[in-house]
């Protein structure tokens, strides 16, 4: 008996910028799909767009795309309209692929919401940006494994996390994150060390020294004895963190966002 082939969801949302004097304003939007981005009203002159998939999470097989094309001097904050959910899959990953390119000059902060990993769930994610001269990035990813209110600790779920960061064409910063589902890595002192919630946040500075003064801010503000640490290299500034449930996470990210992202504050959804 040949079983019919399952449902799967497929989106696909991109939107480009231009600027109109100071202000940041939308020139072209496209969606597809499960994938929605809408336009939030703020008094800033940057402009915040939200990405929604409205499938309500990510499961074996599923596709989302994303993309996004800053124009040189502008400023956009990226976000999700809630945590991002990937459910037990029967076979195949689910697969989330963003692409963002900023023009000379300009800012972005890419700040989605954290993603929560569910049992036997299995997600490929891929972040690719490409930065002209002097523009600069802020991005975040955060990973919850399981719920906490649930007890849930997801050991079953599988992550693979491939982040390129290009500087003009020129490869600047690469990683590889990989959740294998083993005892070893959710123990290991190295690894997880028994904590169900981590995050990385990068910031691509416009120089060196500046990516070297940021640091030193961050690290004067960091807590105490708790599993957080900033690092720079070249004008790469790398945050990593974890803790053992999502909101001890975010209260240790948040104040490090607002430190670095260009708008100075978080969107609005962060709060709700």
């Amino acid at each position: 008996m040949i079983l019919p082939p399952l449902q799967r969801a497929r989106g696909i949302g991109r939107l480009a910028t231009k600027q109109d004097g100071e202000r940041t304003r939308l020139a072209n939007l496209f969606q597809e799909g499960c994938g929605k981005i809408r336009l939030p009203n703020t008094h800033s002159t940057s402009l915040e767009a939200v990405l929604i998939n409205t499938a309500g999470g990510i499961t074996g097989g599923d596709h989302l795309q994303w993309g996004a094309e800053l124009a040189p001097g502008g400023h956009m904050v990226l976000t999700t309209q809630a945590c991002e959910r990937s459910y037990r899959s029967t076979g195949d990953f689910g697969r989330v692929e963003t692409a963002l390119r900023v023009g000379a000059g300009a800012h972005l902060d890419w700040l989605p919401q954290e993603t929560i990993l569910f049992a036997a769930s299995k997600l490929d994610r891929r972040l690719e940006v490409d930065l002209a001269e002097g523009a600069t990035l802020t991005a975040v990813e955060a990973v919850l494994l399981g719920r906490d209110a649930m007890g849930e600790d997801a050991a079953d779920a599988l992550l693979r996390d491939n982040w390129r960061i290009r500087r003009e064409g020129k490869l600047i910063h690469a990683e590889a994150t990989q959740l294998l589902a083993t005892t070893e890595e959710r123990r290991s002192l190295s690894l997880l060390a028994g904590n169900r919630a981590f995050a990385t946040i990068l910031h691509v500075a416009a120089t060196p020294d500046r990516a070297e003064a940021i640091c030193g801010r961050i690290r004067a503000q960091l807590p105490v004895g708790q599993a957080i640490a900033a690092s720079a290299n070249q004008s790469r500034l790398v945050i990593r963190a974890m803790a053992p449930t999502g909101l001890a996470l975010r209260r240790m990210i948040v104040p490090v966002l607002l430190e670095l992202t260009g708008a100075g504050s978080l969107p609005r959804l962060w709060h709700l």
